[in-house]
């Protein structure tokens, strides 16, 4: 059925510039959550504790954004991370490294899908009609669920006829999205009352809340390394996008969590389902103007979304092409050159999210934070590995003081881990964010197993998988 999709060395084309690209990083970071999260964060660490949190978050990925430029610039091929950590890891590292981050990924869309539906049924209450059943005390309904599946099939039909649609999209509705967020913090500033953003600071073990939740808020930025393969832009430039989208991102969050800060006093927005959009109603003295955040948050899912459907098929298709999954995930259109099994994966996979409940919401952000810092550490060891292997390795790009920013990034990148274990006193892993890595794990294994069965099959050895993982950077002659 794919076979006439399938190539022998299946690429993808080069379409994106410095405008695209940022819009493709920003927007992808930007999603839902900001409406949910910054506007409760103030209970946790106070709204100058906040700001401190997003601040100190913003510069942690910074400094891992700088790392990811250095190895795009070596390494600018599709699937990003699985190639750099079998560069330094070999076969076992690079699938690990490629299948967290495929969970990572979809734990952001997940998210993505259930925030619309909740979205609509903000704007115009859905009618509960036709129960499925109730997961974590959450009842679920086809007509809830609805939205998500239906917004799920209509982006991966966009992005199945190609990157420059994505991308279109991509720049068009972040536009739409930072319009409406200037209105919103422009009201803040206009409307809100200083005396509500009291109290400034709770205590470290606030801060430290806050502080770990940001991986699944920041996670995007390294879309940038999965699409480099189709990117139209010369790679000394590639650091400047990464780190102003970063730190634009961070500002928009210390915007929203001070603009909700004054726009009610600490602990009266919690409330309510959408926080942001209850902020705004406030501020503006009009609930039409939740309504326009609603807005703001939908374009924001849309792009996020958008972007990790572009992040998760390239994984998948890099993973498809180094036969750690079977053949098929490399299948690529002959005229879109989208890669199109990957891309109908992710597109079930998005489906099947609504039909979780609202209550998945909290386990796909600590499962997504999680398995993020899992891929951050493995770069980051790849990267100190591939600094002392191939200096020489030509790189665009050269971090100044690279080997102390890439034990920084592994120690932070650790010390995050350790914080998410079930004995640590900030956060827990719950059973349900476990279930969900050891079941993906599971599945994982099993596409490997087939994966390797058939590359065995066609007499497909390492030095074949060298050579059609890296083609001209490949190491071998």
């Amino acid at each position: 059925m794919f076979g006439r999709y399938l190539d022998n060395n299946p690429t993808l084309e080069k379409v994106l510039g410095k405008t695209e690209v940022f819009a493709l990083s920003f927007g992808s970071m930007v999603g839902w959550s900001w409406m949910i999260l910054t506007g409760g964060f103030g209970t946790m660490a106070g709204s100058l504790g906040t700001v401190i949190a997003l601040g100190a978050s913003a510069l942690v990925y910074v400094c891992v954004g700088s790392i990811y430029a250095e190895l795009i610039s070596a390494l600018p091929l599709a699937g990003g991370e699985l190639y750099f950590s079998y560069r330094s890891m070999g076969y076992t590292g690079s699938w690990i490294t490629g299948w967290a981050l495929c969970l990572a990924y979809l734990g952001v869309v997940a998210w993505e899908t259930i925030g619309l539906s909740m979205a609509f049924n903000h704007l115009m209450p859905l009618r509960q009609s036709v129960y499925l059943w109730t997961i974590a005390g959450s009842d679920v309904y086809l007509s809830w669920a609805l939205p998500g599946v239906i917004g799920a099939i209509l982006l991966t039909v966009i992005n199945l006829f190609g990157i420059k649609l994505a991308a279109a999209l991509q720049l068009i509705v972040v536009f739409f999205m930072v319009l409406l967020g200037i209105l919103f913090f422009t009201g803040g500033i206009a409307f809100g009352d200083p005396g509500n953003a009291a109290p400034l600071v709770t205590d470290l073990s606030g801060i430290g809340m806050v502080f770990l939740m940001t991986p699944a808020m920041f996670v995007g930025f390294d879309i940038v390394a999965k699409s480099a393969e189709e990117i139209h832009l010369p790679m000394k430039q590639m650091p400047k996008v990464m780190k102003l989208s970063i730190l634009a991102v961070g500002v928009w969050y210390c915007l929203s969590s001070l603009t909700c800060a004054v726009a009610a006093p600490a602990g009266d927005l919690t409330g309510g389902q959408v926080p942001v959009a209850s902020a705004a109603a406030a501020l503006f003295g009009a609930p039409v103007f939740s309504d326009v955040m609603i807005l703001c948050g939908i374009a924001g899912i849309i792009t996020s979304w958008n972007g990790f459907i572009v992040g998760v098929s390239r994984i998948l298709f890099a993973m498809g092409r180094a036969r750690m999954l079977p053949r098929i995930f490399a299948t690529a259109h002959p005229k879109s050159r989208a890669p199109v099994f990957a891309l109908a994966f992710m597109g079930l996979a998005s489906c099947s999210a609504p039909f979780f409940g609202a209550a998945a919401l909290g386990w796909l952000v600590n499962t997504s934070a999680f398995c993020t810092l899992v891929v951050y550490l493995l770069v980051s060891i790849s990267y100190l590995i591939m600094r002392r292997r191939e200096p020489n390795l030509p790189r665009a790009y050269r971090l100044k003081h690279g080997t102390f920013f890439g034990v920084a990034v592994a120690c932070v990148s650790v010390a995050l881990l350790a914080l998410h274990l079930p004995l640590s006193p900030v956060r827990q892993m719950g059973m349900p964010e476990i279930v969900l890595i050891v079941l993906w794990g599971l599945i994982g294994l099993i596409l490997s197993v087939v994966g390797r069965y058939w590359a065995g099959k066609a007499n497909f050895s390492e030095l074949d998988r060298e050579r059609r993982m890296f083609g001209a950077y490949s190491r071998q002659t």
